[in-house]
């Protein structure tokens, strides 16, 4: 028996490889830092989808635009109470309204969802109307205009593509096998998508970068990093943003959301104090972290930098977890399909450990 099913293998993927032992993920035969700033969120939905819908079209980007104009009618039912609750769950009932198809239609429809239903909540419980989408745009530029009412520069809707390029897939983590299992009963992708989102609402998931951004605002200043840190390592907190359950060394995320956050800050010289600070946290962290713990490597993962790059995007921690859902979200549905095309049923055993019924007298 394994707990968590540790080291068991569930599946046979060609979507996404992790090698956890020397820091490299791979999507469907391209390593991330071949896709990360060099290639469109909407041509890495099309690579991830290849091959598990009957064909479509060439051009991914037009087609989702279209599916962000039609998902858009959904935010009708966007009321007060439902945007006053979690976004997570705001957007997971918006999300439900949709057919529950297995069709490349459905799939983009599920693409689109949490691109338009975000920034729609955002808006609403700011008091504001929600902005329709520009089919015209690209996807990452329409989710920032919908999220300001305002077009976004072009440094920030790369910095925005970037990130979900980054986040499409990896590997069977809990969301996706959460997808997986209930596309393995032939339920349809809506189902999966809804599944996956709320694996991904849990704190030991998705909810790290949020916890992020209030270390950084408690630490203050590069030169507090260190007293900072060890106070709380003294006390037994977790470190939010080092270390990985599959990574032994560095997350090859970290460091593509890195050069975004980068690049960003020279392009449009947003918060460079901000990155000054988070480098200084990074350099105090690793450093306290080898010395404490030589046997146990921990080093940055995706989330630190995550947390950088969407805050400066001007995205509230509390919707980091739907930012995430719209990148994941092609891999969730490309798992789906492969499941649903070629997989069992998935149904593991398990071991009871409650008290056997007593003989009769």
């Amino acid at each position: 028996m394994s707990e968590g099913l540790e080291g068991v293998v569930a599946a046979r993927t060609v979507l996404s490889d992790v090698d956890g032992q020397n820091g490299r993920l791979v999507i469907r035969g391209y390593a991330l830092d071949e896709l990360a700033g060099r290639v469109s969120f909407e041509d890495v939905a099309h690579l991830l989808f290849d091959g598990f819908f009957e064909a479509g079209p060439a051009d991914f980007r037009p087609a989702l635009g279209a599916a962000r104009a039609r998902v858009f009618a959904e935010v009708a039912a966007l009321d007060e109470g439902l945007a006053g609750r979690d976004p997570v769950e705001a957007v997971r009932a918006l999300v439900a309204r949709l057919p529950d198809g297995d069709d490349l239609a459905t799939a983009l429809a599920l693409v689109a969802a949490p691109a338009v239903f975000t920034p729609a909540v955002l808006r609403v419980r700011a008091g504001l109307a929600p902005v329709a989408p520009d089919p015209a745009l690209s996807h990452a530029a329409d989710v920032l205009r919908m999220l300001r009412g305002a077009p976004a520069s072009d440094a920030e809707a790369e910095a925005l593509d970037t990130y979900l390029v980054t986040v499409c897939d990896h590997g069977l983590n809990a969301s996706t096998f959460a997808a997986r299992v209930v596309a393995s009963t032939w339920a349809g992708l809506t189902s999966s998508v809804l599944a996956g989102l709320s694996a991904l609402k849990g704190p030991l998931h998705g909810g790290a970068p949020g916890p992020v951004i209030e270390m950084l605002d408690a630490i203050g200043t590069a030169a507090n990093a260190r007293p900072w840190i060890e106070t709380a390592l003294d006390r037994g907190d977790r470190l939010m943003g080092f270390g990985h359950r599959i990574y032994r060394v560095r997350d090859p995320r970290a460091d593509a959301l890195k050069r975004a956050v980068r690049r960003l800050a020279e392009t449009t010289n947003t918060a460079p104090g901000r990155l000054a600070l988070a480098e200084g946290v990074e350099a105090a962290a690793l450093a306290i972290l080898r010395q404490r713990k030589p046997d146990r490597p921990l080093d940055t993962n995706v989330e630190f930098y995550t947390a950088l790059l969407l805050e400066a995007l001007g995205l509230p921690p509390a919707a980091f977890t739907c930012v995430f859902a719209m990148g994941r979200v092609a891999g969730w549905i490309a798992h789906a399909r492969e499941q649903r095309l070629g997989g069992k049923l998935i149904r593991p055993q398990s071991v009871y450990v409650g008290p056997l019924p007593r003989a009769a007298a």
